[in-house]
């Protein structure tokens, strides 16, 4: 059975769905974020244009957007609002997470252990149980390693993924006969959506293939391959299937589009399963700027190592070749 790893880390929370030993679909919650689900106190600031496109002031100071305000209320009014999809990091940072009215009493959504287990499957929190990596075992850097380079290969070709505002697109290259290509490329893309938790609008760009046949088994193969709800289009005489899921969260890839924050949050995570005793973190500078403007996170990170955390900036590494070494 499919069981969830939770991991309650420095500035995030992770879980892994896995199943035989490989992960299946992932979650990244930053610290934070209110996630979707969750009914607030808030009070309107504006009633947009026309109803349309207002925004409201949550109490934690947090804006959020309401595509729809209903008519009777003012603004300055206070208002219960129910957030259904938070801030998504990326090329629109100005963009404020989404919500709507609502009728209900305020009440929060729960952790994601909590929202996770609604699901059926279990859920192990592993975070940090001795020197043992959970989550590693079962595949979670290869995981990040391809929302890190937007790259999933398989057996025969790879996957080209690129986020953008509009809809996810997903390439498909190799060098198999087209149909075999095709079909290897469609589970392929099915599983690395559900793997990077990607939603919304995504597009698959799969080899041209004469005649309806393969196309037909290729578009079962993305049925079989992603769990419902979801919605999508036939794959047409150019090879181009749309998906559409729900998108109440960000995809892997957008968490990931953030580079250093999420490059700082790596190399802490790698801190604590390296030993305790003080450590120095060691990565390009925008990285350690991003660890030293998060006090908290450089406290969390001694009181579990059990020392003190200095940092270095060494402008000769990557992005993604940050280090720790022991002081």
């Amino acid at each position: 059975m499919p069981e969830w790893l939770l991991e309650r880390g420095i500035g995030e929370t992770r879980a892994a769905l896995v199943e035989d030993g490989h992960i299946i679909e992932t979650r990244v919650e930053l610290d934070g974020i209110v996630p979707a689900g969750s009914v607030i106190e808030a009070k309107l600031l504006s009633v947009g244009s026309s109803g349309r496109n207002g925004w409201a002031l949550g109490q934690d100071g947090g804006e959020f957007l309401l595509p729809v305000v209903p008519r009777g209320i003012t603004e300055g009014a206070g208002i219960v609002i129910e957030v259904t999809r938070p801030a998504l990091p990326g090329p629109e940072p100005w963009k404020r997470p989404l919500a709507k009215v609502s009728s209900e009493e305020p009440k929060p959504f729960g952790s994601l252990a909590e929202r996770l287990g609604k699901g059926g499957a279990a859920v192990l929190d592993v975070s940090f149980l001795g020197a043992k990596d959970e989550l590693a075992q079962a595949g979670w850097n290869d995981v990040i390693e391809e929302a890190r380079s937007g790259r999933v290969d398989f057996p025969g070709g790879s996957l080209g993924l690129f986020p953008t505002p509009a809809m996810t697109l997903i390439d498909v290259d190799g060098d198999l006969p087209p149909q075999e290509l095709m079909l290897r490329g469609a589970e392929a893309a099915a599983r690395a959506i559900r793997r990077l938790d990607i939603g919304g609008s995504i597009g698959i760009d799969l080899p041209t293939v004469p005649g309806k046949q393969a196309r037909k088994v290729a578009a079962e193969i993305v049925d079989s391959a992603l769990p419902q709800p979801l919605e999508r289009t036939a794959i047409n005489g150019f090879g181009f299937l749309q998906i559409v899921r729900s998108r109440s969260r960000p995809s892997l890839l957008e968490v990931w589009s953030d580079r250093a924050s999420a490059e700082a949050r790596a190399l802490l995570r790698r801190a604590v399963f390296e030993g305790v005793g003080p450590k120095r973190l060691v990565a390009c500078p925008s990285v350690i700027a991003a660890i030293e403007s998060r006090a908290d996170w450089i406290d969390a990170l001694a009181r579990q190592i059990g020392g003190t955390v200095a940092l270095r900036s060494n402008e000769a590494l990557p992005m993604s070749g940050g280090y720790a070494e022991k002081l």
